[in-house]
This record gives structure tokens, sequence and C-alpha cells, in this order.
């Protein structure tokens, strides 16, 4: 099968995500607003601000025209932070002249209205311009898919032949698919688990050990989970790739760049240097506020999210944080 994909988002997944694409056999056309990068891409065949240690394709071919790319394509693909997603599917919508086959593999919530990515491309995006969305989201590394690691990931839709199509467009001998038809699980797993990555660096940062991590990872889960269901997700879904697999790899990995961030944090940073100096969205800092606002509205019990909002929103320090989650009431778990 050879299918015409557009690639909306040059950083690391979307570049990594190119990749796979073309070595499937499709045609893949990458889309970036920087045209500085895009010309790197096309002569050098590098990314170096994403991924320094990697060569590109040759046939991958980038553009800051966005209405050749859309026009061209059967797929689209939107890889950038969430605060991009609502904009630019807007402007999808007005240069689409066919319904396209549309997936995100970006992972947040939206501020203010705290709606999950594919519930904005569907108010965004008209329904004669679009075929279905789907959500494709797991534990992968860009910098891990670039070098042909084994990954495993998923793609959720309520239509179960839209996510199978996903699934064909993407699966080979190094990275694999499942479908699932629990898309709001996906998102909300793959949403909140940068909470709680940042909760693991900032206790890394502090010089806390594996038995803090397991801890954190632990309940972290459980928290995710209680929100999720309220929001009308399956339980088992938090438990699969999405779910469980996403939060390892977050929370136990220097690629992650909420990691990253809880690190610095812990080891006294502030949030404004900390962002400006690692130059890159960090899903999780929007994300911890979204969630602390989430369960005020369900009533769910969410202290990690709760302690890691007073550290970025409150000014609280870490280590009182932890020792405040430490001394709370024993309960059953």
């Amino acid at each position: 099968m050879n299918t015409k994909v557009a690639v909306l988002g040059a950083g690391s997944w979307g570049t990594a995500l190119s990749k796979v694409l073309l070595e499937n056999g499709h045609q893949v056309n990458l889309w970036s607003r920087n045209q500085t990068q895009v010309d790197e891409i096309n002569e050098h065949h590098t990314n170096q601000s994403y991924l320094p240690n990697s060569t590109l394709p040759e046939n991958l071919k980038a553009t800051t025209d966005l209405k050749l790319v859309v026009e061209a394509a059967d797929v689209i693909v939107f890889v950038v932070p969430t605060k991009a997603i609502r904009d630019l599917a807007k402007q999808v919508n007005d240069v689409t002249v066919s319904p396209k086959l549309i997936i995100h593999a970006s992972k947040g919530l939206e501020q203010v209205s705290h709606k999950r990515i594919s519930t904005i491309l569907e108010e965004e995006i008209s329904f004669a311009n679009r075929t279905a969305v789907v959500a494709l989201s797991g534990p992968s590394h860009a910098e891990e898919v670039m070098a042909e690691d084994l990954t495993t990931i998923t793609a959720a839709c309520e239509d179960e032949q839209s996510a199978r199509t996903v699934q064909t467009l993407f699966l080979n001998d190094y990275f694999r698919v499942y479908t699932n038809q629990d898309i709001i699980g996906v998102e909300i797993g793959a949403a909140l688990k940068n909470i709680i990555a940042v909760g693991a660096g900032a206790i890394a940062g502090m010089g806390f050990g594996d038995n803090a991590k397991a801890a954190l990872v632990t309940r972290g889960l459980a928290e995710i989970t209680r929100l999720g269901v309220a929001m009308g997700a399956e339980p088992l879904t938090f438990m699969g790739l999405s779910g469980v697999g996403d939060l390892i790899v977050t929370c136990t990995s220097p690629h992650s760049r909420n990691w990253r961030a809880g690190n610095l944090l812990g080891k006294g940073q502030q949030v404004e240097t900390i962002l400006k100096e690692m130059g890159m969205v960090v899903e999780g800092i929007s994300t911890t506020k979204a969630a602390y606002e989430l369960a005020q509205e369900y009533k769910i019990d969410m202290p990690i999210t709760e302690a890691i909002y007073k550290v970025v929103y409150s000014d609280a320090e870490v280590k009182y944080v932890i020792l405040n989650l430490m001394q709370r009431e024993g309960k059953s778990e």
C-alpha cells in the first residue's frame, strides 16, 4: 500500500514517524513553520535541534507550504504541541478539499477547556473533511525509533477499521502497533503520564532512589486511572501500552523532556528557567494545571498531581511537598 501522508510538525516525534512511514513505502511530506529547519532537512538530511545524532532519509521532503501537503495527502498526522492543535486544525480545515484520515500523535489536554486532542480535531475539522480521528500513542522515544529499537504503541479510535488502517500504515519489523477502541483512555493516559514523569524526575533530582520511583509510578497510575474512568475510559486501558507502558518509559528515562524538567526542579531550578533552557514544549507542565482542575471538577483524589501543581504554580518547595505526601493519613491500597 502506497499512501500519501502529510506529517504536520517536524519535532523529534514527527520526524521519527516520517521515517517509519517512508520505510514502509509511503509518500511523506513533512510540514514545519520554520523555513530554516525545512532547509536543513532537505539539504543536509538532519534535524539537529531535535535529533542531533540522527541522519534522516534522503527522500524525506519538508516544506512550509501547508496547503500543498494537505491537498496532496490521503492521511494527515498531527504531531505538534497541544497548544498549537486547535489553530493548526482550523488552517487544515480551510485548505482541505477531500475527506482525510486524521491521526494525532500528540499528548496533552487543552488549557481552560480541558478537552482531549481528538475532541479538538473533531470540532475544528468538519465532518465532510475527515473520515475518522485516530490517536497514536504509547511508550516511544523518538531517538530510539530513529535507531530502529523495538517499539510498540497503540492506534485508538472508536471505529475499529480506522484504527486498523493506521496499524497497517505504521507496522513493520521494529515498530509494532496494536489497536484499541477506547480513545478516551488512551488519550488520558498519554496526557497524564507526563505529570507523573515530572514528579519522577523531581525525586531523582532530589537524590531519592528506586523505592521512591516505584512508589510514585504505582500511585501515579492509580490516580490517572481514577480520573480516566470518571471521564468515561475503560479501566483496563491503563494497564496497557498507553497507560502503564507509557508511564514506565517516561518516568525512567532522561530521553523524556518531562523527566528532565522535573529533574531540574528537584535540583532547585525555577520553572521559567527550566523551560527557557530546554527550548522545547514540556507538556507535563501545562497538563498539570488541566488535570488539577479536572480533579476538582470530578471530585477525584489526585495527591501527586496536586503536589506537582503546588510546585509548578504556587512556588512550593519540592522537598516539603514530598514530605507532605508521605505524611498523609494512612489509607488502604
